[in-house]
């Protein structure tokens, strides 16, 4: 639990202003996210260029620049990382077509 409090109260932190809080949230959420990012590439086709890693990378650089989001908590952080992921996917996928 102590885990979910600091990260939260980290998220609030950053979207209060607070750019040091970004860089103390992402050692603590760099693990799930890229959990999350396996998990959709093994639903992508064998061989896909994009790797989990450049995947993670391209919503990290997606969610810094995202300073309007309104933080509420870990689970808000996770959904919305989740769907930057599927939208670098669909992004992928238009670009290569």
């Amino acid at each position: 639990m102590p885990r979910t409090r600091n990260v939260t109260e980290l998220l609030l932190a950053w979207r209060g202003g607070d750019d040091d809080a970004l860089e103390k949230l992402t050692p603590l959420v760099y693990d799930e996210l890229k959990r999350i990012a396996r998990r959709y590439m093994a639903h992508e086709r064998p061989g896909h260029t994009l790797q989990a890693t450049a995947l993670v990378n391209e919503v990290y650089l997606r969610l810094i620049d995202s300073r309007h989001v309104q933080w509420r908590d870990r689970a808000h952080f996770f959904a919305v990382s989740a769907q930057l992921m599927r939208r670098v996917l669909v992004d992928f996928f238009r670009s290569r077509r």
